[in-house]
């Protein structure tokens, strides 16, 4: 089976673009990079030309997350798979490939609507090093893990997991958190060594991103970013914590577009082997909305 390597960009569409340019850099320690379209922007984490584009849009909302296979090969081979197991795709011109800046860019759907793109070839600007928005101890942990996690409101989880797997990704339930009736029992997804790149099962919401976790390779970022977090005003949904699956020690906020981002630290590898909790190792209590419906 051919596999997805990682996350490696998203699009989110947002109201205020000068708003998210500030909170990105001032808060998060993001680089906004302007390649002269009024109507978007680019934040990068590492070397790559970005990793996430900033879309002026109304939505507020994840646009499409973008999933990386290894090369040319992997990228028509990938075809096949979809083809087989019935999920419709098209090849993305060259124009649009060029707009990703990657080689080539074949987009689809999945089960709730959340538009997909497969890809291969991104932009590497090896003479550019990232220059963080503000000052930081240390740097983004990207590489093999991809640009991070995120966790996505699907109304059919089952579904979701199926689509997924057709990506090649594999793995299931890490948590059974009681909770009345019926406990929750999200769906963790991996690819490469990073726990979980896509998770869903926690519910639906408005939006189609519950958050985006992303990692730094200093415990001293999360402490600074979270004393930002809390004099600037910033509403902090879930305190700091460490949780079992993944062992991030990490805290959520929420972004100028209503939902999460999660900032963490210290994540071990991926087990590659099915085991499950029933709480955090500490901490993440909810404060603003926790994993509620985004506002």
């Amino acid at each position: 089976m051919i596999q997805v390597t990682e996350m490696g960009y998203m699009g989110i569409g947002v109201k205020d673009l000068d708003e998210w340019k500030r909170f990105a850099t001032e808060i998060v320690g993001l680089e906004v990079a302007d390649d002269g379209e009024d109507d978007r922007c680019y934040l990068r984490m590492d070397y790559w030309h970005h990793r996430i584009v900033v879309h002026q849009d109304a939505s507020d909302d994840l646009l499409y997350a973008g999933f990386r296979v290894a090369g040319g090969e992997e990228f028509a081979a990938m075809q096949h798979q979809l083809s087989a197991a019935g999920i419709k795709f098209r090849i993305g011109s060259e124009e649009e490939a060029r707009e990703r800046h990657v080689l080539e860019v074949m987009k689809l759907t999945d089960p709730s609507g959340t538009p997909v793109e497969i890809f291969h070839g991104p932009h590497v600007q090896a003479s550019k090093p990232f220059h963080p928005g503000r000052r930081m101890h240390g740097r983004f942990s990207t590489g093999s893990g991809g640009m991070g996690h995120c966790i996505l409101s699907e109304k059919d989880p089952a579904a979701a997991y199926r689509f997924y797997t057709h990506l090649g990704m594999r793995g299931g339930v890490e948590y059974i958190i009681p909770t009345g009736k019926q406990p929750i029992t999200p769906i963790f997804m991996h690819c490469n060594d990073r726990d979980h790149t896509v998770a869903f099962g926690i519910g639906t919401s408005p939006k189609r991103i519950n958050h985006l976790m992303i990692e730094v390779d200093n415990l001293d970022d999360v402490g600074m970013t979270h004393e930002l977090v809390r004099r600037s005003g910033v509403p902090v949904t879930i305190a700091l914590g460490r949780h079992s699956n993944d062992h991030m020690y990490s805290f959520y906020f929420r972004n100028p577009s209503g939902w999460m981002l999660e900032y963490g630290y210290g994540s071990r590898p991926a087990t590659h082997q099915s085991e499950y909790y029933s709480e955090d190792i500490f901490g993440h209590q909810p404060e603003a909305g926790g994993f509620g419906p985004s506002k």
